[in-house]
């Protein structure tokens, strides 16, 4: 029996780590170009509908909608700590991306107040690409490399 160590002691030291890290950096990004002008055209609403910021000239955004991105990003950076916490990062925002595609059937492109996120078509289906990429990446990517003790 040989001595093995996990390398998911340190920060973003696995493989699945480093995805986390890898994702919330995006959604941090991506946060933060929701606010700069240029990237992102139109009047910035806090919240809802009447927002008519268009990151890209192509994804609606608002304050609200920024900022869950930024968390979503803060929270992948956290999770990087941990091969156990990166994976259930990676799975369960997915699923969370996956209800939100869902309910954006619904609401997407609506001007009702249930749109108060708020989503257009295209935001939708990069949401259901994120639901599916992130559950995949949470999946398929190992726990933890092992390597031997003083390697």
């Amino acid at each position: 029996m040989s001595d093995v160590t996990t390398s998911t002691n340190r920060y973003a030291g696995s493989s699945i780590q480093k995805v986390a890290m890898v994702v919330g950096i995006v959604f941090l990004l991506v946060g933060i170009a929701g606010f700069v002008p240029g990237l992102t055209s139109g009047g910035l609403g806090g919240a809802g509908h009447g927002s008519m910021a268009m990151l890209l000239g192509i994804f609606q955004v608002s304050v609200l909608h920024n900022i869950v991105h930024l968390l979503f990003g803060v929270v992948g950076l956290l999770a990087a700590n941990r091969a156990t916490g990166s994976r259930m990062y990676l799975v369960i925002g997915g699923v969370v991306y996956f209800v939100l595609w869902v309910y954006g059937l619904f609401t997407a492109g609506t001007m009702s107040g249930a749109n108060f996120v708020p989503l257009n078509w295209a935001d939708n289906w990069l949401h259901l690409v994120l639901a599916i990429g992130m559950v995949a990446l949470g999946v398929v990517f190992p726990r933890g490399r092992r390597t031997p003790v003083g390697a």
